[in-house]
């Protein structure tokens, strides 16, 4: 008998579901599907259970060959009880025990936590911060995620918000409104006047758009503000950062770098780095999956 582990990243917008062996290689195809957010709960949670048993099938083993499943979710959720709080991305989900749903269905472990902070710990075990014992991560995309993980074990916090900055007061805001896709619309529209998305600003700067390459110059001086509180805070080895922003990181480098430096004590400021994320699209689930290893 061969253990598998599933793991499911799920937010507003998709669920991506794969599978992965005790050493983290991916087996099979994934299985992408639309959330579809405004459905009732219960159909979400069956687009969740049929994904599962398709990756079970299409690799010819059977729930007995799983050692277990990993969520990820957008939250907030309560950890220990597995259920989601109020959360807008997943409004018709909001105080159900997804957790208990799913290990009722298939009888085998289930664990569940913070997308973000899946993300961040996957690449703790199998990508960028491997054998690090402190490191933060954010995940920069529709919004800011951040998530701690010391000596491989994920920080949840009292309440299971530890990580959650998004809120955190900034400038006329909050650090959201600034870091996050809209915030990028919201800089370049300040410099230009014009409303574009964050992919189209990002594909104006690889031709060379003036107005394009100053906005993300923009948006890595306000990227270094939390990644220098959380630096001054915590201390940590790296810090990680993915997410489907990144993929413009060499046009806020620069300026994220500069800055970070400035705010930042004197000798992380000398020994810090700042790493991107090495798993990619499957970072989350892998990261989901990895919650059965550790517990």
């Amino acid at each position: 008998m061969r253990k598998i582990i599933i793991g499911i990243d799920l937010g507003g917008t998709k669920i991506m579901t794969g599978a992965i062996n005790m050493a983290g290689k991916v087996l099979g195809t994934p299985v992408k599907v639309p959330t579809e957010s405004h459905l009732p709960k219960e159909i979400i949670l069956k687009k969740i259970t049929d994904a599962i048993e398709k990756i079970i099938s299409n690799l010819t083993l059977t729930i007995n060959d799983v050692a277990g499943i990993g969520i990820g979710t957008t939250g907030p959720l309560d950890i220990e009880t597995g259920v989601i709080l109020e959360c807008p991305q997943l409004p018709t989900m909001q105080f159900f025990p997804l957790r208990d749903a799913v290990q009722t269905y298939f009888g085998i472990p289930v664990f569940i936590n913070n997308d973000a902070n899946c993300l961040i710990f996957g690449e703790c075990i199998f990508g960028a911060a491997t054998n690090k014992k402190t490191v933060v991560g954010f995940t920069l995309g529709t919004g800011i995620g951040c998530g701690i993980v010391i000596d491989e074990k994920i920080l949840n916090g009292t309440t299971s918000t530890a990580g959650e900055i998004w809120t955190s007061p900034y400038k006329s805001g909050i650090i959201e409104d600034y870091i996050s896709g809209t915030g990028v619309s919201k800089i370049y529209q300040s410099i230009s006047g014009n409303d574009r998305s964050s992919l189209e600003i990002y594909q104006m700067a690889e031709n060379g758009d003036v107005d394009a390459l100053q906005t993300w110059a923009v948006f890595g001086t306000h990227l270094a503000v939390p990644l220098a509180w959380s630096i001054n805070i915590l201390d940590p080895e790296v810090v990680v950062l993915g997410g489907s922003i990144t993929t413009a990181y060499k046009f806020f480098k620069d300026t994220m770098e500069v800055n970070l430096r400035k705010r930042i004590c004197p000798v992380p400021a000398k020994k810090t780095k700042v790493e991107l994320a090495q798993l990619g699209d499957y970072g989350g689930f892998i990261g989901a999956a990895c919650l059965v290893f550790k517990n």
